[in-house]
């Protein structure tokens, strides 16, 4: 069902169309975070610090799926909001064709290059051997991965967020009997957790597009134009929001390499606390991205339909509404620390536990301020103010990895890494908020001399 983002309060709207967005999260993460907690459980530590020394690999993929997702999704509700059918559907064809050359072109390029990749972040080699194995089939996997993101952010552009919810929730919990079946039923170790993520995620992706073809058709062109299959200035207008989200995302990704060669160089044990630990932070902070994503797509459409005062409510009503989703987060890490982690421990104690533990209990407390962040930055975006949005995210970004090794160094342990993410959340947080409000101010003058 394709909603109208430009009717309505925006506070009350925003809430009933990011609900069902959060609601894909929790499914999303509970089959990322099954993966660690499978592999921790039935196959070990070495298991489960194979996964997750991966993991940051294996988010430069999803990272560049993401930011795609994001280009295609402003643009499609800008020309939805402005009621520009044919144009949209040129939006959503021409997304899906570059989506697919793209893929195809960085799935070949991680096969020949994940070795190379796994010895630049200092994998060690008891580990080694199943890191790699996980990251190919992972990567053999990517134009599915690729197009379903597609598919969800042109779904929610048009107003959607249920439909993404249904296909998710199938995957979600076919990944998980998937990942209980391959690695506890068959003793597959790594392989048989990259495998599930490999079907389920395969099964939406087929489900997802033959819906959106049967979706798009109900919808009439507009007389005075004819939708395109493809279109070079179509997909130059995409590239303009989605090559900063993309180098955002993939930034977030490259950074988190850096940082987890140092992590590794601590030995295997902190490895696996760090990766059962940044899971459960990667829920937090993608639920936060995903209502930063809501407000994109509110700001997109109502922009397209020229009404800049409810772009202004919506920034301010998402900002509320993330400090809201801020607080259980903070109080089930910091709080309840050790039970979280616990969840991917056999025993109760050891270095891995205590490692996982220490980093919850340091960014918890910040939850409050980089959901600030991440509902300006979906404004911003949904702008199409990516100047100010880069700036704001890679001071952040760039920051939090130079702190991670001058700390670390200073003060002689991994503890170091984890105090660098608070400060660069801070100051990323700042310089949106500040952009922010310049961006509405700078949009009122534009559409009142219009």
């Amino acid at each position: 069902m394709m909603r109208d983002l430009t009717e309505g309060e925006p506070q009350s709207l925003l809430w009933r169309f990011t609900l069902p967005m959060f609601i894909s999260v929790i499914f999303q993460q509970l089959y990322n975070i099954a993966d660690s907690v499978i592999a921790g459980k039935f196959a070990g530590e070495d298991a489960l610090a194979a996964v997750g020394a991966s993991y940051p690999i294996t988010m430069i993929f999803m990272a560049i799926a993401i930011g795609s997702n994001i280009g295609c999704s402003v643009v499609i509700s800008q020309l939805f909001g402005a009621k520009r059918y044919s144009q949209m559907k040129t939006a959503v064809s021409t997304t899906f064709l570059a989506a697919t050359a793209l893929s195809l072109v960085l799935t070949a390029a991680g096969l020949l290059g994940s070795q190379g990749l796994m010895r630049m972040i200092q994998t060690p080699e008891n580990i080694f051997a199943d890191g790699d194995l996980y990251l190919r089939i992972y990567i053999g996997g990517f134009l599915f991965l690729f197009l379903y993101n597609a598919a969800t952010g042109i779904f929610t552009s048009l107003g959607d967020s249920k439909t993404p919810l249904y296909f998710l929730i199938g995957s979600s919990l076919g990944n998980i009997l998937l990942d209980y079946w391959f690695v506890a039923g068959f003793n597959w170790g790594v392989a048989g957790v990259a495998w599930a993520t490999f079907i389920a995620q395969g099964i939406a992706c087929v489900l997802a597009l033959i819906t959106m073809a049967v979706r798009l058709k109900s919808v009439e062109n507009d007389e005075s134009e004819k939708a395109e299959l493809f279109s070079w200035d179509m997909l130059k207008r995409i590239s303009v929001i989605a090559v900063p989200s993309i180098l955002q995302q993939s930034f977030i990704s490259i950074g988190n390499i850096f940082v987890q060669g140092l992590i590794n160089s601590f030995g295997s044990s902190v490895i696996a606390g760090y990766s059962a630990a940044v899971k459960l932070n990667t829920f937090a902070i993608t639920s936060f991205t995903t209502l930063g994503n809501g407000i994109s797509n509110f700001t997109a459409q109502n922009l397209g339909a020229r009404k800049i005062h409810r772009v202004k409510a919506g920034a301010k009503s998402g900002m509320k509404l993330g400090l809201m989703l801020a607080v259980p987060f903070l109080i089930a890490y910091f709080g309840f620390s050790s039970q979280m982690m616990s969840l991917f421990m056999e025993d109760g104690g050891g270095l891995a536990m205590d490692t996982g533990v220490e980093f919850l209990r340091i960014v918890a407390p910040f939850y409050v301020i980089i959901a600030m962040k991440l509902a300006s930055d979906g404004m911003l975006r949904g702008s199409g103010s990516m100047k100010e949005f880069m700036v704001a995210t890679f001071s952040d970004l760039i920051l939090r990895v130079v702190l991670a090794f001058v700390l670390a160094k200073a003060l002689g342990g991994v503890i170091g890494v984890w105090l660098s993410w608070p400060i660069g959340w801070i100051v990323g947080t700042v310089l949106s908020l500040y952009y922010n409000r310049a961006v509405v101010k700078r949009l009122e003058q534009k559409f009142s001399r219009s």
